[in-house]
């Protein structure tokens, strides 16, 4: 698979991830053989770039990275992410000094590694300073825990305010044709103005793009979308429109919905980090990495897709409100 720096940190990656997050939480039943073989086959294709965090499970995920691929660690570039203090009652945000260098040691144990590649401020504490919580994460970087940093779904300001005290080298964010906001709210234009990587976890729009979800008993019982605005009953009925819009643009390239989604989201200039549970959907996804749409088949996807279409917001309320804005 094709590889391009992400941002002007140093770090070059696969022009598509992997999004472990679904092999142990929200998305329903767990298979671990069947992640183990589409993690090891994930490498195999080149998907080199592992994205995981340990409020998946909470630990779990990152244990599972561990148990799969410890004996290719050489060969990954491993992304992890901290936020909550999962010792205090209600699992607040912390974002102080001691927290970052606590919850590093942790993920550290976790993976079973020395270093880690990209550590995430998975998400902003607004009672503490920005400059506090990066100043720790810097600290990891001259210690060689970890050898980059990074944050997750962070306001431009933020953004501007992070990078001034230790470059920040790749922003995670949901970005896909169902989620555009942070190409309109300032954030991408900042990136691009400092040289930081944009990552785009959902690029699939949580699975809605690919195709396969018509029905909100396409779900698992257990699946956490069941909770979302966008997967009620009615959002669905009214946002299957939207994706039958973008397969018949896909027919026409010979493409998946799902790979022209993929294909979409590289073209604004991020890196999707596709997640799946299985070798199938994984070896589809990773075709989308040869897929380079038109400006005319972009623009019919944006025109398939208009700004504000999509029916239900991306997160619940709680979801939202930890997002930094």
């Amino acid at each position: 698979m094709k590889t391009v720096d992400l941002g002007q940190g140093g770090l070059r990656v696969p022009v598509q991830g992997f999004g472990a997050m679904g092999m142990s939480a929200y998305y329903g039943a767990r298979d671990e053989a069947e992640a183990v073989a589409t993690l090891n086959r994930a490498v195999d294709l080149g998907v080199t770039f592992i994205d995981t965090a340990e409020a998946y499970g909470p630990f779990e995920n990152e244990k599972l990275i561990a148990r799969a691929l410890g004996h290719r660690r050489s060969e990954i570039t491993l992304a992890t992410k901290f936020a909550m203090d999962f010792d205090a009652e209600g699992t607040p945000l912390d974002g102080s000094a001691g927290h970052v260098r606590r919850a590093v040691e942790r993920s550290l144990r976790h993976l079973d590694t020395d270093t880690i590649d990209l550590y995430y401020l998975h998400r902003v504490d607004p009672a503490v300073p920005i400059e506090e919580t990066v100043g720790a994460m810097a600290g990891l970087v001259r210690s060689g825990k970890v050898r980059h940093i990074g944050l997750s779904e962070a306001s431009a300001a933020t953004i501007r305010r992070a990078h001034a005290v230790h470059p920040v080298t790749a922003v995670q964010s949901e970005l896909s044709l169902f989620s555009r906001d942070l190409l309109a709210n300032g954030v991408k234009a900042a990136l691009d103005e400092l040289g930081i990587g944009l990552v785009a976890f959902s690029p699939l729009g949580r699975g809605f793009l690919s195709g396969a979800i018509r029905s909100v008993d396409d779900l698992d019982p257990d699946d956490g979308r069941r909770a979302l605005p966008r997967f009620s009953a009615d959002s669905i009925a009214a946002n299957l429109a939207l994706v039958d819009r973008v397969r018949a643009i896909a027919e026409a390239r010979g493409a998946t919905p799902g790979q022209v989604a993929l294909a979409w989201v590289a073209a604004q200039g991020a890196v999707p980090i596709p997640g799946t549970k299985r070798r199938a959907y994984l070896e589809e996804n990773a075709r989308a990495a040869d897929v380079e749409l038109t400006a005319a088949e972009l623009g019919a996807l944006e025109g398939a897709v208009p700004t504000g279409a999509v029916s239900g917001a991306r997160d619940t309320e709680e979801g939202l409100a930890l997002t930094d804005r």
